[in-house]
């Protein structure tokens, strides 16, 4: 029989915790304060600890690390009434195992206990491992995504091996390209549900008809075109999870009927009557501040916080160049298999060259990147010269005096006439030079923010030699 010790301010809640376990099976004990607690823990072995965050003498997360230091394969479950992410964050930093909120749902309690226990007989048996090294051999067969070594992207697997045995919901944000859907599929590698489906939904490309249709399913009938019953998105993913990207994209009324899915874990086919009851864990991704969405009245609140349990920002390829060789080496093994094709490797120009690159497209850009390369090279080693003029440029910074012949010391000396032609030249000049050196010469990100084409771009550029 399992024991299960209940440490809380609160007598009438010990005794109803209690009473409800021992009917469940479990052998229980109460303490009032956190120093009693840690006596009765000292006294007797437990399975399961439930304590409250806030006691009349200590706070849970002392009462955890002293629980954790006598015996680290005790289940801590936190209990409080402060809904507060940035608690739940530092006590299962420090061991917990999950972490409730008061008013308690008995039921919910239970579910708990058991996944802890579940996990705890898992754990012991050498059936699972690290979290991060598990994604990392999981993702390799499945997923496009290789674990860096820089401080950045360590950080960021520290978070997924947080919150992924937990059932919270998790908004990822991060620029296109940096591998939202992957780690949503890591988080749910590394869940208790990674057996259950994995639905993936892009909301951006969905009209506000069929988003609805697709999200909830449809019964034949329902509207033009419904000549069959279909399972939406809820049902393919019950049991599991289910991520939406690009979700700020939603209509209103479709955030309004996802809305009460979540809350009552129940929806209705559109054009049925009849009600499902549905488990799913769901994970949303967004390159938009979904706070500042639903300040501006583009995003519902309440929806926000629903999702807002726990947050990660995957961090732009620009800002983790560390980690760029390795991933190079690892997209280009698997163009070999794609191809197979005997390359070596890169040249030493053609990794200084990725170093120095600003990458927009990140991670998808690095791929697509890697796996042209490797079609255009010969077997052997990868050289610059099959690298697209886009990566190459990016040395203009070094070098752009001697490609274009031009200086903006040289241009100034040149317009000497103050007319506005000239003076409007000038201007162009030094705005189109100011935004190369922020996105580090990037023609077509340069393009981009200048809102031109890159050609408008090049034109220009060679205007300026012209005035040299």
């Amino acid at each position: 029989m399992k024991k299960i010790l209940i440490i809380d301010d609160d007598m009438d809640m010990c005794n109803l915790l209690s009473r409800f376990l021992e009917r469940r099976g479990y052998e229980t004990a109460t303490a009032h304060n956190g120093h009693k607690g840690i006596s009765k823990f000292k006294e007797s072995k437990f399975d399961v600890v439930l304590c409250d965050f806030r006691l009349g003498d200590k706070e849970g997360r002392e009462v955890l690390q002293e629980i954790k230091t006598m015996d680290p394969g005790t289940i801590v479950i936190i209990i409080t009434g402060y809904s507060d992410i940035k608690i739940a964050v530092d006590v299962i930093k420090l061991g917990a195992f999950d972490y409730i909120t008061k008013p308690l749902v008995p039921d919910e309690v239970l579910n708990v206990i058991k996944r802890g226990l579940q996990n705890s007989a898992t754990t012991s048996s050498g059936e699972t491992e690290n979290l991060v090294s598990k994604t990392r051999t999981r993702n390799s067969e499945n997923i496009d995504v290789v674990v860096g070594q820089s401080s950045i992207t360590r950080e960021l697997y520290r978070q997924i091996e947080l919150v992924a045995p937990t059932n919270y919901s998790v908004i990822l944000y991060g620029e296109s390209g940096t591998g939202k859907e992957v780690i949503a599929r890591s988080i749910h590698a590394g869940s208790l549900r990674r057996d259950r489906p994995f639905i993936a939904m892009d909301c951006g490309t969905l009209s506000k008809e069929l988003a609805g249709s697709e999200l909830f399913g449809h019964v034949k009938g329902a509207f033009t075109g419904a000549l069959n019953d279909k399972e939406g998105h809820f049902e393919l993913a019950n049991g599991g999870t289910l991520f939406l990207d690009e979700v700020a994209n939603l209509s209103v009324e479709i955030q309004a009927a996802l809305l009460r899915v979540i809350q009552e874990r129940k929806f209705k086919r559109v054009g049925g009557n009849k009600e499902m009851d549905v488990d799913v864990r769901i994970i949303v991704a967004s390159n938009e501040n979904l706070q500042d969405a639903y300040r501006k009245g583009k995003f519902r609140e309440d929806l926000f916080h629903r999702f807002n349990e726990f947050s990660i920002i995957l961090p732009p390829l620009r800002e983790r160049k560390e980690d760029i060789p390795l991933f190079a080496k690892f997209f280009l093994e698997k163009a070999k298999e794609e191809l197979s094709k005997k390359v070596e490797g890169f040249d030493d120009e053609v990794i200084h060259t990725f170093l120095n690159y600003s990458w927009p497209g990140n991670l998808r850009e690095l791929r697509n990147v890697v796996r042209r390369s490797a079609l255009l090279s010969p077997s052997g080693i990868i050289h610059s010269k099959v690298l697209p003029a886009e990566i190459t440029g990016v040395h203009w910074d070094n070098h752009y005096s001697k490609d274009l012949h031009v200086t903006p010391k040289q241009v100034h000396s040149d317009l000497k006439e103050l007319d506005l032609k000239n003076a409007a030249a000038q201007a162009e000049y030094d705005t189109i030079m100011n935004v190369l050196k922020q996105v580090n010469f990037n023609k077509s990100k340069a393009a981009e923010i200048l809102k031109i084409d890159r050609k408008t771009l090049y034109n220009k550029i060679k205007n300026y030699e012209s005035l040299s």
